[in-house]
Parts: structure tokens; sequence; C-alpha cells
């Protein structure tokens, strides 16, 4: 899987000896202070290619494909548990193996998170605060769903299918629905995404087998204390106070029907000294809607000194 559209990268692998073996690509561009760029369900690294292309000069720029996404392998449900804590569990060996192996330094990290991202890199922040210097937040969470158990009603019916029933499964394996709908007008974006974007963006999702990740992440969204990832994501919610001395940007899609005004506000009440950044015209893939005034503010936020 080659020539997708301003992703001149070469892939990089990493075998998790605690998963069989599996391979997860990401991609490590550039020197200087490492950038780890995490993304969400179910876009993949290819998210992240105008930020690196732009910070590779001065940031070494690392963004992993999650297992079962993006040009990592893909397997079944039989061989991975497709849950957050084993997310944070692969990222956690990811980052060893490149301080360890690959001349990454322990600390100085800047976090930027999207979507899923946030409670996988925020969990492995809880982990290892001392790593973190700064956080870049864009449409994620890392804490419960501040609407509570329900998700909000315009989403609770189409939610509900597509995690617990059968027609749920096949719209996710059979038609990629999900993947599909996220590149659509309004659904993902505000703006037409060209076709060989959309394009970039479904390949790694070309037949159902490809797909269980997807579907999984959905099906693992915790909004009850019954729920398997409940207790991580609860866990990390309660200790995010301990980063509010780090500098944090936060830059938001106001389009977005999931990360909305609500979770912003969440982010922006534990975090009042946090610069915000928001975009009208923007949906949940605010760097498709918004790139050309995003990119510069975060390679902006990273190039100011802490404290000024």
């Amino acid at each position: 899987m080659t020539g997708f559209p301003d992703y001149p990268f070469a892939s990089r692998w990493f075998a998790h000896p605690r998963r069989d073996g599996l391979r997860q690509q990401y991609l490590d561009e550039g020197a200087g202070q490492p950038v780890l760029f995490l993304h969400g369900n179910p876009s993949w690294s290819y998210l992240w290619r105008r930020p690196i292309l732009a910070l590779r000069e001065e940031f070494r720029c690392i963004a992993p494909d999650h297992i079962g996404m993006g040009l990592s392998d893909k397997p079944g449900a039989d061989r991975y548990p497709y849950d957050l804590a084993a997310r944070v569990d692969d990222l956690d060996a990811l980052i060893e193996h490149l301080v360890t192996a690959g001349g990454a330094p322990e600390h100085g990290w800047t976090l930027v998170l999207h979507d899923w991202g946030g409670p996988i890199g925020m969990t492995w922040a809880c982990r290892h605060p001392g790593r973190v210097a700064r956080l870049v937040l864009l449409n994620t969470a890392a804490f419960p769903n501040p609407h509570g158990e329900r998700v909000r009603p315009l989403l609770r019916l189409p939610f509900r299918v597509l995690r617990d029933t059968r027609l749920g499964t096949r719209l996710f394996l059979r038609h990629n629905l999900f993947a599909r709908g996220a590149t659509w007008r309004p659904l993902g974006v505000r703006r037409r995404m060209p076709a060989a974007v959309r394009s970039a963006f479904l390949a790694p999702y070309d037949r159902p087998e490809h797909r269980v990740a997807i579907q999984r992440f959905v099906q693992d969204i915790p909004l009850r204390p019954g729920d398997p990832s409940w207790p991580v994501l609860h866990g990390t919610g309660t200790s995010l106070a301990q980063f509010a001395d780090r500098p944090m940007l936060i830059a938001w899609g106001l389009g977005d029907p999931v990360f909305d005004r609500a979770v912003l506000g969440e982010w922006q009440r534990r975090f009042p000294a946090a610069r915000t950044r928001l975009y009208h015209g923007a949906g949940h893939y605010l760097l498709e809607d918004a790139h050309a005034d995003l990119v510069p503010v975060i390679r902006s936020f990273l190039r100011t000194p802490p404290g000024a």
C-alpha cells in the first residue's frame, strides 16, 4: 500500500513481543524533541501527514498506527483483545522500544491527541507523567462522557444499531459504513474531502477482515461502570489534574457531532489555563477542514518556551 497523497514517509515496524509478534507500523520523522501523534477511530497515521511535514525539520515526529488500524497488522479478535488497556500497553511497549533502542529521550515528550488517541495517550501519560512536556488536544476526551451514560439523543439510535446489533456488524464489516461516513459531509468533515484523500483514509480497510478494529473501538466505548474499559477511563479522568502545569493547546472543530461543546467544556473546566483555538467551519477531522490555520498554530505552540 503506497502512493498516498502527501504521505512520503518510510514505514517503521515494531513487533510486539507480548502480542505474538504482531507488527505495528509507525512513522519516525525528523530529529529534536519528540512529538507523539496518536490517531483515533477510524483514521490512521495518514491523519497526521500535514503537521509531520511541517514539523519534522525541528522535531522528531512519531505517529503509530494502532494494531488493527492503518498499515499495522490486522489480527482477528481471537489474537488481540481490542480494548483500551491493550492499546495503552502497546503504546507503552513502543515508546520503551524507542527510548531503549531508538535513541528517543525519556523526557520532553509532546502528545498530540485526536479521538481515541486521547484516552490512550492520557492513560499512558498518567503512567509516566514525568515524560510529558506538552499536550495538544484535538476533538478528543480522556474522561467519562460529560453527557452521562446516555449518548446524545440524535446519536442514540445509530449508536445502538452500530454497537449492539447484527445489522451494525454488517454495516461495519461488510459495508465499512463507519469509516466511509467519517469522510463525508457533515459527519466527519465540513469541507468536501478530495477523492484521493478519501481513498487514502479508507485504503487500509479494504475488506471485512481488515475492519475488525473499527467495530471493536466503537464497542469498547465505556459509558457506564459495568463496561470493560470503564475502570481505565475513569481512573485516567480522576488523574488528569496532575498535568495542569503543562503547556496545553486545545484546538476544536465545533461541527463534531460526537466530541461536542460539552466535551470541549469539560477540558476547559479542568484546564482553564490552556490555550484554546475554536474552528466553526470544521468537523471531527479537524486537520482536514482547518489545516491551513491549525498546523501553523501547533508549530507556534511547540516553539514557544514553557511559561512564555
